[in-house]
C-alpha cells in the first residue's frame, strides 16, 4: 500500500511504539509501504530526532543484512523527577496510613495512567540490559509487573504462594521473611521460566526485602540470572535489609501512626538513572 510521508511517518511511529526492544528491518517498512529504503531511512530520521527531544525514546539503527531499527522507551529527566515528586505528594497523604505502618496504595495500582508511567519508569532504568522475563509475586505487584513488561516486550513470571493444578509440576522453596522473620512458601512452575533466563524482579513494597530474597532464592533453582530488582516504595524503617542491589521510585522515611503523619521521599532511582 502506497502512503504519502505524512501517512508514513504516523503509522511507522504507532508501529514502534507498540513494538518496543524489538529489531525491524527496513525492508518490513520498505515492503508495508510501498517505498524505497532510502525514503524508509529519511522517515526514521525524523522519528529518532522527535523521540529524542519530546523525550519518547531512543530510536537505534542497526547496519548490515540483519539490521534494522529498534525503539528503546525511555524517560527523561525532568519528566521523571516531576512524576516520582507526585508519587511522594500522593503518598504522604495521611488519610493512606494502615495499620503497622503501611500505606494504602491499591488506588495507585489500579490507575492505568500511573502504572503505565511507573512502567516507562523502570523500562527506562534498565533499557540497557538484556532482559528475557519480568518476575514478580502474587501480590500488588501484578499491575506494575505488567506495565514494565509491556515496555520492554517481554513476558511477565509470576511466582505463587501456593500451587495451582493448572500450571503443573512446580518448584518450591521456604524462605524467612524479613519483616515477620516467620516462614513462607513460594511456588513457580517448571514450565514457567527455562534455565539460564535473565530475569527483572518487580516488586510494589519493599520492607526488610524477604520477599526480594525468596524470589532470589526461587530463581536460583533454575539457574536464572537476576539483572534487576525494581521497587515501588522501599521503607527505611527496616532494622536489617536483606537485598542489597534494587531500583526504587519512592523511599517511606518514617512514619507516625499516632500523630497520623508520613514522611516520603525520592527513592534511588536517580542514582542508577543519568
Amino acid at each position: 500500500m502506497k502512503l504519502r510521508r505524512s501517512s508514513r511517518l504516523v503509522d511507522m511511529t504507532h508501529y514502534l511504539l507498540y513494538h518496543p526492544h524489538q529489531l525491524v528491518p527496513l525492508t518490513f517498512f520498505a515492503e508495508r509501504y510501498g517505498s524505497a529504503k532510502s525514503s524508509i531511512s529519511e522517515d526514521l530520521a525524523i522519528i529518532k530526532q522527535t523521540f529524542e527531544q519530546q523525550g519518547i525514546g531512543l530510536l537505534r539503527t542497526l547496519p548490515g543484512a540483519a539490521g534494522g531499527v529498534q525503539y528503546v522507551p525511555k524517560m527523561s529527566e525532568a519528566e521523571a523527577k516531576q512524576f516520582i515528586q507526585q508519587l511522594c505528594t500522593t503518598l504522604a497523604d495521611p488519610d493512606r496510613l494502615l495499620p503497622g505502618g503501611y500505606l494504602y496504595m491499591t488506588d495507585l495500582l489500579g490507575d492505568t495512567r500511573i502504572v503505565n508511567q511507573i512502567g516507562r519508569l523502570y523500562a527506562s532504568a534498565f533499557a540497557h540490559e538484556h532482559i528475557d522475563f519480568v518476575v514478580t509475586v502474587a501480590t500488588k505487584g501484578i499491575p506494575l509487573a505488567y506495565a514494565v513488561a509491556s515496555f520492554l516486550n517481554v513476558p511477565v513470571v509470576i511466582i505463587r504462594r501456593d500451587s495451582k493444578v493448572t500450571e503443573g509440576s512446580m518448584v518450591s522453596i521456604n524462605y524467612v521473611s524479613g519483616s515477620s522473620k516467620r516462614i513462607q512458601t513460594m511456588v513457580l512452575s517448571k514450565r514457567s521460566l527455562r534455565e539460564g533466563a535473565n530475569v527483572l524482579i518487580v516488586d510494589d513494597f519493599m520492607k526488610a526485602g524477604g520477599t526480594i530474597n525468596g524470589m532470589i532464592s526461587l530463581l536460583s533453582e533454575f539457574r536464572a540470572n537476576v539483572v534487576g530488582i525494581g521497587v515501588l516504595v522501599e521503607s527505611e524503617e527496616a532494622e536489617e535489609r536483606l537485598v542489597d542491589e534494587y531500583v526504587s521510585l519512592v523511599k517511606l522515611t518514617s512514619v507516625n501512626v499516632k500523630e497520623k503523619q508520613i514522611t516520603v521521599e525520592e527513592g534511588n532511582y536517580f542514582h542508577f538513572v543519568k
